[in-house]
């Protein structure tokens, strides 16, 4: 498995009906010869993807293409909808089949619990590397069943991707059993075989989907990742340039973080311009969103109040200055950022549409096998692209 977790860093969408509805009733509070209605709050939908990758000595491939093509996947997300509502991402990551990890532990580590932090996601992606192993793939998944958040609410989905060589029934938790839990819980297991589809089956990848009404795939996971250049490329990335400059870092985090970003940018530039263009429209959707370290999305999103900022946590351009002239800064970066980012989507646009007129049918990597499943599920919820 040698190519295939460089080229997928951080893409998702579905059909919309009840159930993206489902906000809570609001129950009546009597104030004396009153009633009055309790303000509730609604419980916006996520799309929470667990990814637990393979990554012993076979699967560099693996790796590879979850690199190239992470922000495939988060672009086609981007596009979801539930009833008017946009849901949110949540990405956590697990490696497991690797001889260095702890054996007393399954060989199977949490390398980031579910975050909608795209920049983290990306670096622990790119962290990843190989060795080894031995791979228990009913352990790894009853391990992401116990220690990530999946809540309660019924409009979420909940997806696992589990993807690797080896047979499915290895180590000494059963796999049918962490199936059930898994569907105890809600989420829906999809296996994805890096191999012949028929050797899947016969070692029982197969059936670990099928158990929680998921689907099976199988895929060259040594296939390199071919990304389409186009026109609009060099504008876009040209546009990028200025949507960093938009960002407003403050407190502990604000330097590591800016220069994590642009960190992020070099790593899918790595890969290829049209990688880097990806991560760009990527940095233009909803979920981008960076309110732990950048002042406009921070404020946006009541994360911090004005009034209660100090110069210790603003960045050196804000020091000193008044609360108005602060507001006046932000807003006008904020304008700048929605301005910049309709100009990458309108841009986008017109790649996309480029692009379809170029690109043969689907390949069997990792991107197209987990957009299809995640599709297809996605109606089941009522969501829709």
């Amino acid at each position: 498995m040698t190519t295939l977790i460089k080229s997928t860093v951080l893409s998702f969408t579905l059909f919309a009906s009840l159930a993206c509805n489902s906000k809570t009733k609001e129950p009546k509070i009597a104030f004396g010869n009153t009633t009055k209605t309790a303000i509730t709050k609604y419980n916006k939908p996520y799309i929470k993807v667990a990814l637990l990758l393979d990554t012993s000595n076979s699967m560099d491939g693996l790796i590879n293409q979850a690199k190239a093509q992470l922000w495939d996947i988060v672009n086609e997300l981007s596009y979801a909808k539930c009833k008017n509502d946009k849901p949110n991402l949540q990405i956590a990551l697990y490696e497991y089949g690797n001889d260095n990890l702890n054996g007393d532990e399954g060989y199977i580590r949490q390398v980031l619990a579910f975050s909608e932090d795209l920049d983290d996601i990306s670096k622990e992606l790119f962290s990843l590397t190989t060795n080894g192993g031995n791979e228990y793939c009913g352990q790894a998944l009853q391990t992401s069943i116990n220690q990530l958040n999946w809540g309660s609410n019924p409009d979420d989905l909940k997806l696992i991707f589990i993807a690797g060589n080896e047979p499915f029934t290895q180590g000494r938790v059963n796999y049918k059993h962490a199936a059930t839990n898994a569907k105890d819980k809600d989420i829906t297991v999809n296996t994805i075989f890096c191999g012949d589809y028929n050797q899947g089956i016969s070692s029982y990848w197969k059936d670990g989907a099928q158990l929680t009404n998921g689907d099976y795939m199988a895929i060259n996971h040594n296939r390199k990742t071919v990304h389409i250049a186009t026109p609009y490329d060099d504008d876009i990335l040209i546009l990028n340039e200025k949507l960093n400059k938009t960002y407003v870092s403050y407190g502990t985090k604000g330097y590591s973080k800016l220069a994590l970003q642009t960190e992020q940018d070099n790593n899918a530039n790595s890969y290829s311009k049209a990688n880097a263009v990806k991560r760009t429209i990527s940095k233009s959707s909803h979920f981008y969103k960076n309110k732990s370290w950048d002042l406009v999305d921070a404020i946006e999103e009541n994360e911090v109040d004005i009034k209660n900022l100090n110069d210790e946590v603003l960045p050196q351009e804000l020091k000193g200055k008044s609360e108005s002239e602060i507001i006046t800064y932000i807003e006008t970066k904020r304008n700048n950022r929605e301005k910049i980012q309709k100009e990458i989507k309108a841009l986008n646009a017109k790649r996309t549409e480029y692009i379809s007129k170029l690109q043969k049918q689907e390949t069997n990597g990792l991107e197209s096998a987990m957009i299809k499943a995640i599709k297809e599920q996605a109606k089941i919820k009522s969501y829709q692209w």
